[in-house]
């Protein structure tokens, strides 16, 4: 039995760079010397990279079926799903085809890592468009982890050794995003931040929470008081609870690197609150999980770049990244494993 952890990888949109990004992983001297990467996604989507001269030096393709009657691996495999059919595939396209392959990738991984065949499941990108038109009823990763684990409660967290954020509210409009705000549910997010970052860092995290508004609200000037009314109760709870919490932040200086540094994580409430700036810091290393589940789940912090899809011109970095998350967080689990990075 291999002593390295088992992660899923899935493919992501096959119309994406997803499978590109993927077949170098299965490749990759530095991923096989930390984990097994169990690939789910359609072996023809491989085969046509690999006549494009992408690599292909992967193991035995096999069922889900095949996989969980298999002895534990020790290299490369790929699970063929059968999701589409891959000559048909348009890269750089949305198409409802790809959209329902990428959900049955997401969908299989989740059942093998509920059954413990696998450690941990490492997401390549989808496209939300490709999903809505399959008629998948879910916005994004995060919401499909969720539902499909029976999370309780759940975050989306952006982590990196330059900045990291987590998220009160994820796949929404801005006009929604005060009606979905409560004390419980900001709480919820700074104590599953707390934990994912003690974990990582091996020692209790100071957690920054952003207000709403410009200026955090301003004391009631600007917005209905959303600070107040979320923010400040959730805080004040979170550090009866032993957590060091700090905010209201106001929200266009939290991120200079003054502010920063201070904190080992930011809690923002809105999508676009933590995603720009870490983009802006942490682009090709980040790297996204959510919190909360019962199986690790980690993914790159980049979308489907349909415009350079099968071109060969697409960084592999993030899921690099996000495979050396996941298996650090897989080990911490029976192991001691390996510090990741100390956020200074």
């Amino acid at each position: 039995m291999s002593s390295r952890p088992i992660l899923g990888l899935t493919m992501g949109d096959p119309a994406g760079i997803g499978p590109e990004i993927c077949l170098r992983a299965l490749c990759e001297p530095s991923v096989l010397a930390e984990c097994v990467p169990v690939l789910f996604g359609d072996v023809g989507v491989l085969r046509r990279l690999a006549e494009k001269g992408f690599p292909a030096n992967v193991a035995p393709v096999v069922s889900l079926a095949e996989f969980n009657a298999s002895t534990t691996p020790t290299t490369a495999v790929v699970v063929e799903c059968g999701a589409l059919d891959a000559d048909k595939i348009e890269p750089g396209k949305v198409s409802v085809a790809c959209g329902q392959a990428a959900y049955r990738y997401i969908e299989q991984s989740i059942r093998a890592a509920l059954a413990k065949q696998i450690d941990g499941v490492v997401t390549g990108p989808i496209h939300k468009e490709a999903l809505s038109l399959a008629g998948v009823k879910f916005p994004g990763h995060t919401e499909i982890f969720t539902a499909l684990t029976g999370a309780k409660r759940s975050c989306m967290m952006l982590y990196s050794d330059k900045i990291t954020v987590s998220m009160v509210t994820t796949h929404i409009g801005y006009h929604e995003v005060p009606g979905r705000l409560s004390v419980e549910r900001v709480l919820n997010t700074i104590e599953l931040t707390a934990e994912a970052m003690g974990a990582m860092l091996r020692r209790p995290p100071r957690i920054g929470v952003c207000g709403l508004n410009p200026h955090a609200g301003e004391h009631g000037l600007f917005g209905q008081g959303e600070e107040e009314k979320f923010v400040v109760p959730a805080v004040a709870e979170a550090k009866k609870r032993g957590i060091d919490a700090t905010g209201p932040l106001v929200p266009d200086a939290a991120f200079t690197e003054g502010v920063r540094k201070k904190f080992d994580a930011i809690v923002c409430l809105y999508h676009d609150q933590g995603h720009i700036p870490f983009k802006m810091l942490a682009f090709d290393t980040g790297v996204n999980t959510t919190l909360g589940l019962p199986i690790i789940r980690t993914s790159v912090d980049h979308g489907t770049a349909f415009d350079i899809a099968w071109q060969g011109k697409a960084d592999p970095t993030s899921l690099y990244s996000a495979i050396h998350i996941a298996s650090q967080l897989a080990a911490g689990r029976t192991t001691n494993a390996t510090p990741l990075p100390t956020k200074g």
